[in-house]
């Protein structure tokens, strides 16, 4: 049995190893399609992005205005009737993210709220990492909506993608995450959002579909590993990779235009019960250069 690498707090060390005793072992070579960047243990947030661009002998993009979370909305491969039924304003915010103004609110089910509690005093606000207000935020909020390019430094091709997030009202972080496309082993191209944690990674791989009214939907699906859904990864003590997915843990998200404004739903639930909803207001921004 693997053991979690030693000389980090308790908390972390003991979540994962719980990832070690009841996940799976994953072969680098076989899980191409899973793997992507890990934390360190001294904090995520501003520090990760500089620490991952030293590791993997990258430059950070201070140049290029429009940046989007990824390059072409033709990466998605979605199937002809449906690209072409995508809202144009949907694929400008995917292709040009940056230019936009996110506002949002957050509804919780009680039932979870203790939940939730316990991971931001434990987790969020020390690794500065997935801190999701804890209180209904009724009341629309803005949000930082940054969007870090980390560049080959020959040939300046995007290599990653930092999508990073923060209240405009405090600076705290809410999510730092890393964006690409996957092409799963079923042959069907996903979106893949890793978000950092001590040594591993929380990651979320997303279905993507086309709606009736141009609407793209974003589903984590999936019952193992293979699937769409919800994974914990990481790196134990003597370099093997492991892998949890949570199958109980399902994440949808509606993108959606009308009347040239832009708005988004998120739905996580656990075990078939909604444990919370994100609602968007995306505005572009006037002095945007498309």
């Amino acid at each position: 049995m693997g053991i979690a690498k030693k000389n980090q707090s308790i908390q972390d060390w003991m979540t994962q190893q719980w990832v070690i005793l009841f996940g799976n072992k994953i072969d680098k070579t076989k899980h191409k399609w899973l793997l992507g960047p890990f934390g360190e243990k001294n904090g995520i947030g501003l520090k990760f992005i500089k620490q991952l661009a030293e590791k993997e002998h990258l430059i950070i993009d201070n140049q290029t205005k429009n940046k989007g979370l990824i390059q072409s909305i033709e990466q998605l491969c979605l199937p002809k009737n449906e690209s072409n039924r995508l809202s144009k304003e949907v694929i400008d915010f995917y292709q040009n993210t940056s230019n936009y103004d996110l506002q949002f609110k957050v509804k919780w089910n009680p039932i979870f709220k203790g939940f939730g509690l316990l991971v931001k005093l434990i987790f969020s606000q020390r690794i500065e990492q997935l801190n999701v207000p804890i209180r209904n935020v009724k009341s629309a909020s803005g949000l930082t909506n940054e969007i870090i390019q980390l560049l080959d430094s020959k040939t300046n091709e995007v290599i990653r993608t930092i999508w990073f997030r923060a209240f405009k009202s405090t600076g705290q972080v809410v999510y730092s995450g890393v964006y690409d496309t996957c092409l799963m082993p079923s042959g069907i191209t996903c979106i893949k959002a890793m978000f950092p944690l001590p040594n591993g990674n929380a990651t979320v791989i997303l279905t993507p579909k086309v709606g009736t009214r141009g609407e793209l939907i974003l589903s984590s699906e999936g019952k193992k590993i293979g699937d769409s859904g919800f994974y914990f990864l990481l790196k134990d003590s003597k370099g093997q990779l492991w892998a949890k997915f949570i199958k109980s843990f399902k994440d949808t998200l509606v993108v959606r235009s009308l009347k040239n404004r832009i708005s988004a739903t998120q739905t996580l639930t656990l075990w078939n019960m909604k444990v919370l909803r994100f609602d968007y207001e995306i505005k572009k921004l006037h002095n945007s250069e498309s």
